[in-house]
């Protein structure tokens, strides 16, 4: 058995996110299919992250244990022959045996798009969240590095049927991240929010973006993120940000010093 690197690129309007659910389209099921049909190996790829659906991505990984001995230029150019357009592999590697895409990464890096125009291009429409409202953009840069540092994003995360049985310490537990960087920035007619962190709850980065665009209308202050953060209650922070301006930017791994993507 050989393990490997795959970073993949895709649209994700049209698949019900990463993860393989019965009788869904869906990025892990349809890397999986593209593989047995080229090495006759049952395998289920194991992805940096599950991104929902609706979720793009520009630099997602994945790694997998493969018994062909196919050279990754073959199985490069086989993928994106078995795949559908909207996925395409860009990278693929032989890594170490202990390579994990999801256990081996230190950190990920999201990306928010807002189109500000009044009227959205078509070819834009699947990729950004079209919003011509008024926003304080001064405001909600403020506010972004507020949320700096280890916390407890409780306040933005999904609330999970499965956790009102847990016990609060072990949510509390459960919902502790560091983010290392936040930031909105203007670039060629789009309102851009950049994040990193060492992980991401469900739906954090979308809900994080829903109540910066409040802090933008006016509705909250920017010095209220503190605040928000320390409540650990998801009904104080914002609504949850559309999928489709969403995207998973990069993954960072340790043996490479480096960003993918």
């Amino acid at each position: 058995m050989q393990m490997w690197k795959l970073v993949l690129a895709y649209d994700g309007t049209d698949f019900h996110g990463w993860q393989v659910q019965p009788g869904l389209r869906t990025i892990q099921g349809e890397l999986a299919a593209a593989i047995e049909h080229i090495c006759g190996e049952r395998t289920l790829p194991q992805g940096s992250g599950r991104t929902d659906a609706g979720v793009h991505a520009l630099a997602q990984v994945a790694s997998v244990a493969l018994q062909a001995p196919i050279p990754a230029p073959n199985l490069l150019r086989a993928l994106n022959r078995a795949l559908p357009p909207s996925i395409r592999v860009t990278e693929a590697a032989l890594v170490p045996a202990d390579f994990h895409a999801r256990h081996s990464a230190v950190s990920k890096q999201y990306e928010y798009r807002i189109y500000r125009g009044e009227i959205c291009p078509p070819a834009l429409a699947r990729y950004v969240y079209a919003l011509a409202w008024p926003l304080d953009i001064a405001a909600m840069q403020q506010a972004a590095p507020m949320v700096l540092g280890t916390h407890d994003f409780s306040s933005f995360a999904a609330v999970a049927p499965d956790r009102t049985a847990r016990m609060a310490t072990d949510a509390e537990i459960d919902n502790i991240r560091t983010l290392t960087h936040s930031a909105w920035h203007e670039h060629d007619g789009l309102l851009i929010y950049t994040v990193r962190g060492d992980g991401f709850l469900h739906h954090m980065v979308r809900n994080l973006v829903g109540t910066f665009l409040e802090v933008g209308r006016g509705r909250r202050s920017a010095t209220s993120l503190p605040q928000l953060i320390t409540a650990r209650n998801r009904m104080v922070a914002g609504a949850t940000a559309p999928a489709r301006g969403l995207f998973l930017h990069s993954v960072n791994y340790p043996e490479s010093g480096a960003t993918l993507g």
